[in-house]
């Protein structure tokens, strides 16, 4: 008599008939014959050790700005490449948006059982995982990020280096309908100064079906996916990276501190001239101040008298005024005005903020201490006077120094400030970095936007905060129609430092925001 099978044996047996028909259902990916030709191999090896240029036939390896290798028709079949295609088409994309980047990503590849994905995965971690080790002379790891990404209308991925723990080289295949640079999605490469910081873009590689870009993460390996302007095809790539033995590393560039200026001595009556009359009653002014405790952030609508706002808004579009472009690209770019070539109306706005009036002004929209003449709070405990004066500190407007009369108590000091007039146009931006927020203190953060009350969400321009250590969403992101106040964090990344969008993603006339001052 049979005897009963276990349904241990039977839930094996399972397993089993599972696995080998995921292996039947595989379908090898067959690589160009460029990757198979050992004279092909030795010639690239060469090339990247000696940092030269090589070409040969669907091959190309040039090392400007920084080694890269370009591999048209990568994979064999056409039919393959249709069906892989397709695949990834159907699979789950996830919003990925930060200061950074904006585009579609699906989870990481390395566990899909479709056909073509599960094909190309093994060729990549196999075979040619070996030839790319043999040409770079490196012992590359057998397990390789991969992921598929979706650009489409406006999606972009700004300036970076890719350097990450164990990335040796990363690598893009594109998966896209026919392509010109017009489309935008290019692949741009910058080149580097003394400091290891990105210039300027050298060279910019238009995605094409069927062609895998390779390059070496390092110090240098500044690049950027540009945004993608046409608003009907889908830039879709599989990227990843090889790991392995990373390259040294300098010390990392820290620019030099921004420099900070007492305000200027100047009384109410230039307030009066500026300011919204309305801003000057006490009784509001505690309202306001009512309303920053509460939410960290201020809007102030008509914050200029409406004469005031229309003259320097029209001087600022006056060609006398010389902008220059501030980078470096993996932290800015945008432009900023020299300051003895501003109009007399905007020199004066400029004086406005700068003053000494203002600075008690701002005291008593905010409750922070950045003018000796600010009230301290009396009526709270010893323990809660002690973290007022903590806060004051991180205002600048106390000292540790010794007083006059040695008694070693803390001294009021002048309040400083630093600030620029930026120009904003399409592609500008600011991102957060960690040198900034290594070195980030309590301050006040002021927008005074000039442009037209006609300006429209889509156009971009936010201002966004992100609270310390978060890297998705930002904590508050505020369109540039007001004018802001808002603190920073004495720690980690400051909860009040900006990454400004990039501005009007369609490609428009873009005018420097509106009267609306936002703290």
């Amino acid at each position: 008599m049979a005897s009963r099978r276990r349904a241990g044996d039977s839930l094996k047996t399972d397993k089993k008939k599972k696995r080998k028909n995921k292996t039947r259902c595989e379908e090898a990916a067959e690589l160009c014959s460029l990757v198979e030709d050992e004279q092909v191999k030795k010639s690239a090896q060469e090339a990247w050790s000696q940092r030269t240029c090589h070409r040969h036939g669907d091959l190309e390896l040039d090392c400007h700005p920084f080694p890269h290798c370009i591999i048209k028709n990568f994979l064999a079949s056409e039919s393959f490449v249709e069906s892989l295609q397709r695949e990834l088409m159907d699979l789950n994309f996830h919003e990925k948006s930060n200061d950074l980047y904006k585009f579609k990503q699906s989870d990481d590849l390395k566990k899909r059982t479709e056909p073509h994905i599960s094909g190309l995965r093994a060729a990549l971690f196999g075979r040619f995982r070996s030839w790319l080790g043999e040409v770079l002379q490196v012992e590359l790891e057998p397990i390789v990020d991969i992921s598929c990404a979706k650009y489409e209308y406006t999606d972009v991925l700004l300036c970076h280096d890719d350097e990450l723990e164990g990335r040796r080289v990363a690598f893009i295949l594109y998966l896209v309908p026919p392509w010109q640079s017009s489309d935008g999605g290019t692949l741009d490469l910058y080149t580097t100064d003394s400091n290891f910081q990105p210039q300027s873009i050298v060279k910019s590689l238009v995605p094409s079906l069927n062609t895998l870009i390779l390059f070496e993460v390092s110090p240098v390996s500044f690049h950027q996916v540009s945004e993608v302007l046409t608003q009907d095809k889908c830039r879709l790539s599989l990227s990843g990276w090889f790991h392995g033995p990373p390259l040294g590393r300098p010390p990392r560039h820290r620019e030099p501190a921004v420099l900070r200026s007492p305000h200027l001595p100047r009384d109410e009556t230039l307030l009066l001239e500026w300011v919204n009359p309305a801003y000057m009653d006490l009784s509001y002014q505690e309202q306001i101040q009512q309303e920053f405790e509460d939410s960290s952030e201020i809007q102030l609508k008509d914050f200029l008298k409406e004469e005031k706002f229309r003259e320097v808004k029209e001087a600022l579009r006056l060609t006398q005024i010389e902008w220059a472009k501030r980078g470096p690209p993996n932290k800015r770019c945008y432009e900023v005005a020299s300051l003895g070539t501003l109009p007399q109306c905007v020199s004066a706005c400029w004086e406005l903020l700068s003053s000494e009036a203002f600075f008690l002004l701002l005291s008593n929209f905010t409750g922070l201490r950045l003018h000796y003449l600010c009230p301290a709070d009396d009526d709270d405990a010893e323990e809660e006077e002690s973290e007022d004066v903590r806060n004051a500190e991180a205002t600048g407007s106390l000292t540790e120094s010794p007083s006059a009369n040695g008694s070693g108590e803390k001294e009021l000091s002048t309040p400083v400030h630093c600030g620029e007039l930026r120009r904003w146009s399409h592609g500008g931006y600011t991102l957060l970095h960690d040198a900034e927020a290594a070195r980030a203190e309590y301050a006040l953060d002021l927008v005074l936007p000039f442009c037209g009350a006609d300006w429209q969400s889509e156009f971009g321009g936010f201002t966004c905060y992100v609270a310390n250590e978060e890297d998705e969403e930002a904590a508050c992101r505020l369109p540039p129609i007001r004018t802001f106040f808002h603190p920073f964090s004495a720690n980690g990344r400051p909860a009040g430092y900006d990454g400004v969008s990039g501005c009007d993603p369609a490609g428009g006339s873009v005018k420097p925001p509106n009267n609306i001052t936002k703290f």
